[in-house]
């Protein structure tokens, strides 16, 4: 049996997400917001969502120095993004609304996607501020929606898929460390994805 190459995988991913970028934003009428399961599966099925979960991962996979200590050091950035994506639900929940979210979470997309192009490596602090910003306008988005009789239960289902989605980002990006072409193309596909996005805002 042949073997999918994590390379060929990306460029089926991104061609899917560039066929599928008009109907991509975050709040869509369609999205069910209630319970474990609809929690679980709204990050997989919002497509800006989750491109800027698989890119978080990426870019932590292909931009950590080598070093016995890589593996350990490329799960920061997305704990810490899912962290502060937990934490912008929750405030999104509680009623805070800050302008200009979706126009942030398409931003997070150009700005993720070239990171994950480049490998361009960071000073955690700047990390810090880069991920977690662009975390906190996703939790917001995600936490605007939630219903108050299932919130708890919401949440979880959709830090479960977001860290699912962070470790898928790890694993097809650790072996592509090793080639050049594939993350260029990727990372392109996800800044694309963004700019799209964002251009109905800046028309």
């Amino acid at each position: 049996m042949r073997l999918i190459r994590p390379s060929h995988a990306l460029l089926a991913c991104a061609a899917l997400a560039l066929s599928s970028a008009a109907s991509a934003h975050t709040g869509a009428p369609g999205h069910d917001h209630g319970g474990f399961v609809a929690g679980l599966l709204h990050p997989l099925t919002g497509l800006d969502h989750l491109a800027a979960m698989v890119a978080i991962g990426l870019w932590s996979a292909l931009s950590v120095p080598a070093g016995p200590q890589a593996p350990a050091r490329a799960l920061w950035s997305p704990a810490w993004f899912a962290a502060l994506l937990l934490g912008g639900a929750v405030l999104g929940w509680r009623g805070l609304d800050l302008p200009g979210v979706e126009p942030m979470i398409a931003v997070s997309l150009l700005v993720t996607g070239l990171l994950v192009a480049t490998r361009l490596a960071l000073p955690r602090a700047v990390t810090a501020l880069v991920a977690g910003s662009f975390a906190v306008f996703h939790g917001l988005a995600h936490g605007a929606e939630l219903p108050a009789a299932q919130a708890a239960a919401t949440l979880t289902g959709m830090l479960l898929a977001t860290l699912a989605l962070h470790a898928a980002g790890l694993l097809a990006g650790w072996p592509l460390r090793r080639h050049v072409w594939a993350p260029r193309l990727a990372g392109g596909a996800v800044s694309l994805l963004g700019g799209i996005a964002l251009w109905p805002a800046l028309a």
